[in-house]
């Protein structure tokens, strides 16, 4: 019978032989999961003896970390924002990057009232997270893929969020209406970068990750439609590849965006454009 500090240690030499990253509290985040604890709890439980019925469900989980599926996979959840969310592999895993940008929507100066639809909602954080910090909102989460808009039902009951309409649609395809604000992490990544992505990544649906040739074919389909459905004053805010900031600016000034800006993210990438059709 094993300690929860040998499992700990056995598992780490495992993950680290398998070249995963940060094994260790990798490992310890599979034994907080299966005792039902949190990370730091361990740290007063390592004497405590595991019995086979933790043991066996955590070898499995063990090994299908070591073979690159996800962390986020297994345990089944992400924090995002102060929030715990479902996560699958029905959508995207949500990125720190995707975080950002809600926070910095957040800290923007937008009216009490608005229209919001988030456009390849996924997983719906970054929709939902909107909704649920300001409830005066009307938000919509479209997505192409049903299993992406079920996923984010499932958070947005788990979480009691209600301002929220839905949508299945390719792009604009099925969307009616206009808005005070769109946002989208619309898929980038070039089909030229799949053989460098990591094991991980490449769990994440191939439809949420890649964007043709160069990342662009979906963004360059999708911002002269996100242009005719804003309101007058309205704003559009996206999340981008890390050498796609100059090629998207030329395609909102292009289809008439003004008060161009491109924030950059925690490493300096210039990740976030933003711009608004004029009045």
């Amino acid at each position: 019978m094993s300690s929860v500090l040998e499992t700990i240690d056995g598992g780490t030499r495992y993950l680290e032989k398998r070249e995963i990253a940060d094994a260790r509290r990798n490992m310890q985040l599979l034994v907080a999961h299966q005792l039902k604890c949190s990370r730091m709890d361990l740290y007063v439980q390592f004497d405590r003896p595991l019995t086979e019925t933790d043991l066996q469900p955590l070898r499995e989980t063990l090994k299908l970390r070591g073979e690159g599926v996800p962390l986020q996979h297994l345990l089944g959840q992400v924090q995002f924002h102060h929030r715990e969310f479902k996560t699958d592999a029905r959508a995207l895993i949500p990125r720190p990057e995707t975080e950002e940008l809600a926070e910095w929507l957040l800290s923007m100066d937008f009216p009490q009232h608005q229209s919001l639809l988030d456009m390849g909602c996924g997983s719906g954080v970054l929709g939902l997270t909107l909704a649920a910090e300001r409830p005066d909102w009307q938000v919509t989460l479209a997505d192409v893929a049903p299993a992406a808009l079920a996923l984010a039902r499932e958070n947005a009951a788990a979480l009691a969020i209600s301002n929220l309409h839905w949508c299945e649609s390719d792009l604009f395809s099925a969307i009616t209406g206009t808005f005070d604000g769109i946002v989208a992490n619309l898929p980038y990544v070039p089909e030229s970068e799949r053989s460098s992505l990591s094991r991980e990544v490449l769990h994440d649906p191939p439809l949420a990750l890649f964007g043709g040739p160069d990342g662009l074919d979906v963004i360059n389909r999708f911002i002269p439609d996100a242009f005719a459905r804003l309101k007058p004053g309205g704003w559009l805010a996206l999340e981008i590849g890390h050498d796609q900031a100059s090629q998207v600016a030329e395609i909102l000034r292009r289809c008439g965006f003004s008060q161009l800006e491109i924030k950059t993210d925690l490493s300096g990438v210039s990740r976030f454009p933003f711009g608004r059709r004029p009045h």
